[in-house]
């Protein structure tokens, strides 16, 4: 998560893991997402038919109903892992090993009546064992189904003989600043602890310098560490946020708290059940936010909206026509002020999927419809890499048909410069995509050793070999 951020959840007690060590003193290992082919979320998951209108008035709000509806579908999560600790004088002298069992707790949140929990990815970090209580106190062992690390959402999946209550899913999109909402999770394990307040702000990014566009939603319901994965819920009982962080110099409730929207979750969500792993529709912009100073640069009137700076090759807004210079204020109706609004959005949505835009361009407004594109540039902090695929001119210089290229090095790779090498080749499998890479990772354990075959600029191949964390 951010660094500023200090996230709910999970009590890892100091350092961090040597896999090595680990697995010499300890047999088991970590939990690997289990990807089934299955059927899709969203033909079975219960969204809410009622056009919700949002309650902001604070006379006559009633929230035992909400809190009803939702307690009993909010669960404790228990995650056992493995932790180095300090060690005292007296654990040298007896030879006591640095690692210590530790179980870190926070919340899911049940989704559908047969067991799939949603939750938070650093709820479930690094766990070889998975404990899910109901509020009925009944335990589960739970099965990790899949992570999406970059937007920190995780499924999981028990299997109770008998139908779980669960929460529908409302749409985020329609949230209103001051509507009055629920934060339902365990704190400090106190377990079905309703909390309430209102949504402070949308679209709320928490690192404007980092390259991972965020769009939570801010309340100021009361959030403390065991909320993480936790429900955020509206006047209905319908969820519209995954609480996942809070803003604070103690790690305790400061009076802001951050969620991820229930839209952006619901997509993760589906994409990991029918896929494996995320698919992300791309516009293909780069720009920022329109304020004063910028708009009497280009010489617009208007003093809200997204400056297109760059328009990605082959990406949808250039098929569309965008061009740099362009100032989009809306995305299908829904009003643009900041860049994390745009991106929040668009993280909604699949490849393909079709959003009009309106669009500024010589003091007149049109309507532009732009076809999503599949993303080409993907971060894997496993291998320490930025990737992205191929264009036509990448494979004209580097004279490749297939492959990804190295867009940046991250991490423990960060001191070696590999940008512009192309990977062509994964331990003994082609690399044509991102996609390819992912999926060869995907089935390897941790700490994997990869034979990675790269081209580099001179044509010349060369060979890493290169440790998974």
């Amino acid at each position: 998560m951010k660094s500023f951020i200090k996230t709910l959840g999970v009590a890892i007690l100091g350092g961090v893991v040597v896999l090595g060590s680990y697995k010499f003193f300890f047999e088991e290992v970590p939990l690997q997402p289990s990807y089934p082919k299955q059927t899709p979320i969203e033909d079975t998951l219960s969204v809410s038919p009622v056009n919700y209108v949002a309650n902001t008035s604070i006379a006559g709000v009633d929230f035992t109903e909400a809190a009803e509806k939702t307690v009993h579908a909010v669960v404790h999560v228990k995650n056992k892992s493995v932790a180095r600790v300090r060690q005292s004088w007296s654990d040298l002298r007896s030879g006591r090993v640095p690692y210590r069992e530790t179980i870190g707790s926070g919340s899911g949140v049940i989704i559908t009546a047969d067991g799939y929990i949603v939750t938070n990815n650093h709820v479930i970090d690094n766990a070889r064992e998975l404990e899910v209580t109901l509020n009925n106190n009944k335990t589960y062992k739970a099965k990790l189904i899949g992570t999406e690390p970059n937007s920190d959402i995780a499924l999981l999946k028990i299997d109770a003989d008998e139908a779980l209550p669960y929460i529908v899913f409302g749409d985020s999109d329609q949230t209103k600043i001051g509507e009055w909402v629920l934060a339902v999770g365990n704190p400090f394990n106190l377990t079905s602890t309703v909390t309430a307040g209102i949504i402070s702000a949308k679209g709320r990014d928490l690192d404007a310098t980092d390259a991972n566009v965020q769009s939570f939603i801010q309340t100021d319901a009361a959030v403390n560490p065991g909320n993480s994965g936790g429900a955020l819920v509206n006047t209905n009982g319908e969820l519209i946020g995954i609480n996942t962080a809070i803003a604070s110099k103690t790690g305790s409730y400061v009076g802001y708290s951050f969620a991820v929207p229930s839209n952006n979750a619901r997509k993760i969500i589906n994409d990991i059940m029918e896929f494996g792993f995320v698919q992300k529709g791309m516009l293909g912009i780069s720009g920022g936010e329109l304020n004063g100073n910028i708009a009497d640069e280009l010489g617009i009137d208007e003093s809200e909206g997204i400056f297109v700076s760059e328009v990605v090759e082959d990406s949808g807004a250039a098929i569309a026509g965008l061009r740099s210079g362009d100032v989009i204020t809306k995305i299908d109706n829904i009003k643009l002020q900041k860049f994390s609004d745009l991106t929040g959005y668009i993280n909604s949505k699949n490849p393909g999927d079709v959003v009009v835009a309106k669009v500024l361009r010589d003091q007149n407004f049109m309507d532009v419809r732009i076809e999503l594109t599949k993303n080409n540039t993907v971060s894997i902090p496993s291998i320490d890499m930025n990737l992205r695929n191929l264009t036509k001119e990448d494979r004209a210089q580097f004279k490749v048909t297939d492959g990804v290229k190295i867009v940046a090095t991250t991490g423990g790779l960060s001191r070696y410069d590999m940008s512009n090498y192309i990977i062509t080749k994964i331990n003994e499998d082609d690399v044509s995509s991102i996609d390819d890479v992912q999926q060869i990772l995907r089935k390897l354990p941790p700490s994997a050793t990869l034979l990675i075959q790269m081209k580099n600029s001179a044509g010349e191949l060369e060979r890493f070999r290169y440790t998974m964390d």
